[in-house]
């Protein structure tokens, strides 16, 4: 939007400019020779006066109707009359000619008048549009903010239900002088740890329909040929969409605040291990292995068994779909992956692609997504040799600041 307001104020100032050139030719030219012409025709019209008083002034009977000359007015009087009658000829011709030219001036500068009123109802028009949607944006970030708490105070609140179920319960052991296990405090430490990283989830992750939005392309990626594992299954939003397909899909998830989410969605989930829950798959069961903002937060052994482990498990035909920042985008590796203190290690595409084909999966793309465009730089006007290097120069600092942030590495089980 920007880009486009600079350009309309742009296409304003040159017919700006346009329309003021236009004025200044019309008043040196046109105009000035009207100006110009009107003086002459001034000082013409005062010699046909004088010699208009001469004739006045002779004898009722020396002023025949046959000439002037004849009627004894001296030469040089007559002359100076008919020098003047033929001036005003030449003058009034001069002058309509003149006229004529001042008003085909006139209106071709209504018409660049005119275009120079449309440019400005368009720049205007832009301008007002983009306060109008900053102000949409703005009450929409407020919106999801909003929205993000209310989700914790949800999670809070059921944990602090559990939470007076369990302390009754140690105060009853301790009413009865019965000191408490440490198995039996150390529970009820966990819904509080949980709930402080799905409130990080909720408040930087993105709202629910957002994270849908974004992994709607993957779950168009599986089809009814078997459950699909979702590792790592967060809020459930993957979960969610499997099962608007009609694709059988199952959650595990180490935070019990998000598998409480989970249930309360209806979705299939339970706590527990990634690889754990994933060895137990009877070999060659599964559809397809999902996981999303997870294996960043692995360390390489365990990745390289968890990918391993996940081919073993799919069907053939099944897909493995590991979606993970992007660490060769600037903005990401600082905007996203460094917000997170429980990141382990972020990983190259290429480097995640070269784990899922030393694992025998084929077809092994890459594929990038939730692209970036407010924050990426903008080119510079102008067609010129000096711009267009300047705009070639532009466009690798976006590929190398601004790439998507986020990525996913998809292979297949031949």
């Amino acid at each position: 939007m920007r880009r486009t307001i600079e350009k309309l104020a742009e296409e304003r100032r040159a017919k700006d400019e346009e329309f003021a050139r236009g004025a200044a030719t019309l008043k040196a030219g046109a105009f000035g020779e009207l100006k110009a012409g009107a003086a002459r025709l001034g000082e013409t019209i005062a010699a046909l006066e004088k010699a208009a008083r001469a004739l006045h002034a002779m004898p009722e009977q020396n002023k025949p109707a046959f000439g002037l000359k004849r009627a004894g007015i001296p030469a040089a009087d007559f002359g100076l009359a008919v020098s003047a009658v033929r001036e005003l000829s030449s003058l009034l011709e001069a002058h309509v000619r003149a006229t004529r030219e001042a008003v085909a001036g006139l209106v071709e500068l209504f018409g660049k008048q005119s275009a120079l009123g449309d440019a400005r109802d368009r720049e205007w028009d832009a301008l007002g549009s983009n306060h109008v949607g900053m102000i949409f944006k703005s009450m929409e970030w407020r919106v999801e903010k909003l929205a993000a708490a209310y989700e914790d105070v949800q999670i809070l609140m059921k944990k602090f239900m559990l939470l007076e179920k369990k302390l009754d319960t140690l105060l009853a052991a301790l009413e009865k002088v019965e000191p408490p296990a440490a198995s039996d405090v150390r529970p009820l430490l966990e819904p509080l740890r949980d709930w402080r990283y799905a409130g990080f989830e909720n408040r930087f992750r993105g709202s629910e329909e957002d994270v849908r939005k974004q992994q709607a392309e993957y779950a168009a990626l599986f089809d009814k040929n078997g459950k699909v594992l979702d590792l790592g299954c967060g809020r459930g939003e993957f979960l969610d969409l499997l099962r608007d397909r009609g694709v059988e899909g199952e959650g595990v998830d180490l935070n019990g605040a998000m598998i409480d989410a989970c249930i309360d969605k209806g979705l299939d989930c339970r706590k527990g291990d990634i690889l754990e829950r994933l060895s137990e798959a009877p070999d060659g069961s599964l559809g397809g292995v999902f996981s999303s903002q997870v294996v960043e937060h692995l360390p390489p052994g365990y990745l390289r068994k968890l990918i391993e482990t996940a081919y073993t498990k799919l069907v053939p035909g099944g897909r493995i779909v590991l979606e993970t920042v992007n660490p060769a985008s600037v903005f990401a590796l600082v905007q996203i992956y460094f917000l997170d203190l429980s990141h382990e290690k972020p990983l190259h595409p290429l480097a995640l692609k070269f784990l899922l084909e030393g694992a025998g999966f084929a077809d092994v793309e890459v594929r990038y997504s939730t692209p970036l465009g407010e924050e990426r730089l903008r080119e510079l006007p102008g067609a010129d040799e000096r711009t267009a290097a300047l705009n070639h120069d532009i466009d690798k600092l976006n590929a190398l600041l601004y790439a998507p942030p986020n990525y996913a590495a998809i292979g297949k089980k031949p």
